[in-house]
């Protein structure tokens, strides 16, 4: 088991990852912060021992989606706003410093009886008997709706980006196909 002040650091430092994710203005950038925020969910899925669900975090959200966002924001050709640019390594440790100072002010300014309380799950929680039952029964319809968004996000996008021949504007490939 986690010492509280490890949750509460992870926790802060997903709070601030995410913001991250907000703040940045190249978006290369913001999906960076957001494949942290995803990762450290993943750890704190397993350090509640559900090691399953925190790999297929890792696997399926910060790998596969995050590597399909990157291609789209690629196809897309999103460019930079003009601005003032940063370092990434600069912002990653000032991220980490950022959750490090937050954790130490959560730990120092709350009375006793605030304390983190952690609670057991049965066994069983989060293996992958477990979670493959909920997935194909009772989240079945969920489950498939959510593969074909995202399908239809990847042909809009495609769509949207596609050059006619003789063309440079992409946009004319929505005002052919209307």
């Amino acid at each position: 088991m986690m010492p509280p002040a490890l949750y509460i650091f992870l926790g802060a430092l997903a709070v601030v990852s995410a913001l991250g994710v907000i703040v940045q203005r190249n978006p290369i950038h913001s999906l960076l912060a957001l494949i942290g925020t995803l990762l450290v969910v993943a750890i704190l899925f397993i350090a509640e021992d559900a090691v399953v669900v925190g790999f297929l975090q890792i696997i399926v959200y910060a790998g596969a989606i995050m590597v399909l966002f990157l291609f789209v924001i690629w196809l897309l050709n999103l460019q930079v706003e003009a601005g003032p640019t940063g370092h990434l390594v600069l912002k990653f440790f000032g991220s980490l410093a950022a959750a490090l100072l937050v954790t130490e002010l959560f730990l120092i300014l709350s009375p006793p009886h605030l304390q983190v309380k952690f609670t057991h799950e049965p066994s069983g929680y989060g293996s992958l008997a477990s979670l493959a039952g909920k997935l194909f029964t009772d989240y079945l319809i969920a489950f498939e709706v959510t593969s074909v968004l995202l399908l239809a996000a990847v042909v809009g996008s495609i769509a949207l980006a596609r050059k006619l021949p003789g063309t440079n504007d992409p946009r004319a490939a929505g005002k052919a196909a209307s």
